[in-house]
């Protein structure tokens, strides 16, 4: 392509990202995460050492150019308010850029909780009319992951697609948990089955199906007239995978958009963090040498709200009290007294004390670990303080008479659960 061809679609991304809003559906409590959201919703889930996961789809936004945003949020969303509040305010209304914050607020009858995932962009229909955009970017509030919308956008345009659906390529068994596309080669839907038990293959493919991100393109007037549509319906669940995608498939031009790598080709980076194998699993993987997310990227910064903290420290060089970490990232703030940290996550204000040691474990923010504790395999929720000597990690059938035992083996430890009744955990 030539430089004066490469800068002409540059300038028509920008004018489709400036004119596009971002609706972030951020209202779900995540119940496959059990206790870590009995006092926050999903999307405000701390992740990575210093992010909430619902950081990744707006720093995707944000680096696509798409600076006109909406959250809804429904459940115990307080922690998750705050946080936009604080780390989200950086966009100038003067340049038409803001991150709104919609809760459900009665604007359609007093029974209006947010019933399913189209309901929840109907009831805020009045206020995206008035906003006049050209096409509405859906997102789910709680995968990781590094994606440019604006690439997707134009694929939307040049397909002259009503609908256009985020998708990723993956095994025939692991479709079965997604709504899938049965697709032609032109990448057109011919169907979509939610979590099928024979998944459609992808053309040319005898092992691959094309599985739902949940990221959608509308054009808006094409929108507003199917939410209407769908909201007139009776004995609707109001939501967009099992009621408005499958209705519009035959009658419109409804496109698949796989999220692949622009160089290679191969599948990007994505993981629903949904469960607490997942959520463990995904944070192990920024620790390796070479992992799949890389945080380190100058290109595409995932931004967020850091408090302002110290650097980590590591203090004692005796034989049996030394201060260390390997394998591991360590936040700012935290304090490794006398103690070892291996192949572990440590969130802020994290405090190991001598002689303890903790391993493929994941602390979140201010948790203090007395001396002569050993954890092992475990998620330390926000706020606890491990009392001394405690033992987790070793003893599944004991871990499991105190705390939550994933089926992976996966120990999660709360405030609660240690009898620390702390209910202002976020």
């Amino acid at each position: 392509m030539s430089g004066s061809n490469h800068h002409k679609q540059e300038q028509n991304i920008g004018h489709l990202t400036r004119n596009t809003i971002a609706l972030i559906l951020a209202g779900g409590r995540g119940s496959r995460l059990v206790n870590m959201t009995d006092w926050r919703a999903k999307p405000a889930v701390p992740f990575g050492g210093k992010f909430r996961i619902i950081d990744f789809p707006l720093s995707n936004c944000v680096n696509s150019g798409i600076r006109k945003i909406g959250i809804l949020t429904q459940y115990k969303a307080d922690s998750l308010i705050r946080h936009i509040q604080q780390g989200w305010g950086f966009l100038r209304g003067e340049f038409g850029e803001y991150v709104d914050l919609m809760p459900a607020q009665q604007r359609h009858g007093e029974d209006s909780w947010y019933k399913g995932t189209a309901d929840a962009i109907y009831q805020n229909i009045d206020i995206l009319r008035t906003r006049k955009p050209k096409h509405i970017l859906i997102l789910a509030g709680d995968h990781i992951y590094k994606m440019d919308y604006g690439a997707m956008l134009a694929d939307h345009i040049e397909k002259n697609a009503d609908l256009t659906i985020g998708c990723l390529e993956v095994s025939l068994e692991e479709a079965t948990a997604f709504g899938v596309m049965d697709v032609d080669t032109n990448r057109r839907v011919k169907a979509f089955v939610e979590k099928p038990e024979h998944p459609p293959v992808m053309p040319g493919r005898t092992d691959t199906a094309l599985a739902s991100m949940g990221i959608y393109i509308f054009n808006a007037d094409f929108l507003f007239e199917q939410l209407q549509k769908d909201a007139d319906t009776v004995g609707s669940s109001n939501d967009f995978g099992k009621d408005i995608i499958p209705s519009v498939i035959d009658k419109y031009i409804v496109n698949a958009y796989p999220f692949l790598d622009l160089q290679s080709g191969e599948q990007s980076y994505w993981r629903d963090v949904g469960t607490i194998d997942a959520y463990w699993s995904a944070n192990m993987e920024l620790i390796g040498v070479n992992p799949g997310m890389n945080l380190y990227d100058n290109t595409w910064p995932i931004w967020t709200h850091q408090e302002q903290t110290p650097p980590a420290k590591f203090v004692f060089d005796d034989d049996d009290r030394r201060g260390l970490a390997v394998d591991s990232m360590i936040s700012g703030g935290c304090v490794i007294s006398g103690s070892q940290v291996k192949h572990s996550l440590l969130f802020s204000n994290v405090r190991v004390n001598s002689y303890s040691s903790v391993q493929d474990s994941i602390l979140l923010p201010q948790v203090n670990v007395g001396r002569h504790c050993s954890i092992t395999k475990a998620i330390i929720e926000k706020g606890c303080d491990i009392p001394e000597g405690t033992i987790i990690g070793e003893d599944k059938v004991e871990d499991a008479r105190r705390f939550h035992v994933s089926q992976g083996g996966v120990v999660l430890v709360t405030p609660d659960m240690l009898g620390q009744k702390l209910h202002y955990v976020r």
